[in-house]
């Protein structure tokens, strides 16, 4: 989950932060260090103690967290909503399964050692302290929901906050502390050298949503201790329209999932590429469905959410040509709005097209041939997220097979990330491994497996002298 120059606050915004002092955070790192070392987090009643925790964190102040996303820039109720819901679900959802994520596998083995009684059972152990670092774009979300796989695994983690949150990380860091142990469960929040400082501890486990750079970064940092990571990145996510595609649902479902959390969600559609024959046709719904979604005042208008930062703000601005709006363009940095643009036709070589975007602005371009275009988007960078918007089943399948994202829809955009049993996670310079639900229990924790022998069976062809039947006894390890 890409964010571009990091949403950089403004003075008088980090002034009002209280960092965590550093010998703080230090000695935070050590106490979940001695508290791991007694195995007491590795308990089925420990893990549920720690999502019923979390829960009731959430419940009993719903209200409060949603309204502290709405003034960080979540204005619209159904987003800031959303980010206490979704997170309680989270929770619960890993709780009702753990038990069974829990159970130690038993592994296919060998005949002959299946038949002396031999059993191969895999065991998963979690790693150790893991370090989440938060983005600003789910200020709730997306620190909480890393917290879920982590503590369901057995781990005690560490939130990094990002600076840029200024209400959600006051509320975490009230809130934490009164239903969590801090040796289990800890926040802190600082800037860029806070980061650097903490990525110099051994943790057990690094998980970053961010951006490329910083993801770098962390891979650096995990080098020095081996330490194994799980990297949510970004990028510049297409959604192909192609002559068969029903145009007045997929301009809404682009422009929604472009526009929504004010376009700062990682797997936004980054851009419209429409075949030529069907473009001057979508372009026009799409400017429809602005107006369908956001009325013709999206300033005043609160389903429209903010951008982060009056700088972010300025970033996006800087990359509209105004000879290519043919819809919105409007900013206003102290506002920390921007309006819902589209901007047509797009070429490849565009500014707008040199990296992620991260806010609410839809760039179209145009394709004639399926071919071309999907050898195009295979030259660039891996993204997050794809989309395809078709009848025509021979072209998706072409889609699918060929272009590497990280997970994506067929006619619709986004929503694939709201499910819990399907997992997330980036390829290439989108990221490294994923989480949700199981998937997130796995990335967590170590598979450790183990053979269980007879105490009275021996594998006598292993011992030597070795004769030839020894030697030819051998094969029988690869017949299962």
């Amino acid at each position: 989950m890409s964010t571009p120059s990091e949403a950089k606050t403004s003075t008088s915004q980090a002034d009002s932060i209280q960092f965590t002092p550093w010998g703080a955070a230090e000695e935070l790192f050590r106490k979940q260090k001695a508290y791991f070392d007694t195995d007491a987090t590795k308990t089925y009643e420990w893990r549920v103690d720690q999502l019923d925790r979390l829960v009731r964190m959430l419940k009993e102040n719903y209200q409060r967290f949603a309204d502290a996303s709405c003034r960080d820039f979540k204005t619209a109720s159904q987003e800031n909503a959303f980010e206490v819901s979704a997170s309680i679900a989270t929770s619960e959802f890993a709780k009702s399964q753990l038990k069974e994520w829990m159970k130690p596998v038993e592994a296919p083995l060998p005949k002959f050692l299946a038949k002396s009684g031999h059993k191969g059972m895999v065991y998963r152990e979690p790693y150790g302290i893991a370090l989440i670092i938060c983005p600003f774009n789910g200020p709730i979300l997306l620190s909480l929901r890393p917290a879920v796989a982590a503590l369901s695994a057995g781990n005690p983690c560490m939130l990094k906050l990002s600076e840029a949150l200024l209400a959600t990380d006051e509320l975490l860091l009230e809130l934490i502390p009164k239903y969590f142990e801090p040796e289990a469960f800890s926040a802190l929040v600082g800037a860029r050298e806070t980061v650097t400082n903490l990525l110099k501890l051994p943790f057990d486990f690094l998980f970053l949503t961010g951006s490329v750079g910083v993801g770098k970064v962390v891979m650096r940092a995990a080098a020095e201790h081996l330490t194994p990571v799980l990297l949510e990145l970004g990028g510049q996510n297409p959604a192909i329209v192609d002559e068969t595609a029903n145009l007045p649902d997929a301009a809404k479902k682009v422009v929604w999932g472009a526009m929504t959390w004010g376009g700062q969600w990682c797997t936004s559609p980054g851009y419209a590429v429409v075949h030529e024959s069907v473009a001057e046709d979508f372009v026009r719904e799409c400017k429809k469905a602005v107006v369908e979604l956001y009325g013709t005042d999206p300033k005043s208008n609160p389903n429209y959410s903010r951008v982060i930062s009056p700088s972010a703000v300025e970033r996006l601005a800087s990359l509209i040509d105004p000879k290519k709006v043919v819809y919105g363009g409007k900013s206003d940095a102290l506002a920390r709005y921007l309006a819902p643009t589209i901007l047509y036709p797009i070429s490849w070589s565009d500014k707008i097209m040199e990296d992620e975007i991260f806010g609410p602005l839809l760039p179209i371009l145009t394709y004639s041939d399926l071919g071309a275009l999907v050898a195009k988007i295979k030259s660039m960078p891996k993204p997050l997220a794809g989309y395809v918007f078709s009848r025509n089943q021979k072209a998706i399948d072409r889609v699918l097979q060929s272009i590497s994202f990280g997970g994506g829809a067929v006619n619709q955009t986004n929503v694939f990330l709201f499910i819990e049993s399907m997992p997330y996670g980036g390829v290439g310079t989108s990221g490294i491994g994923n989480y949700y639900g199981r998937y997130g229990y796995d990335s967590l924790t170590h598979a450790k497996s183990i053979l269980i022998s007879p105490p009275d069976v021996a594998i006598d062809h292993l011992f030597p002298p070795y004769t030839k039947e020894k030697v030819q006894a051998l094969n029988q390890w690869f017949d299962y």
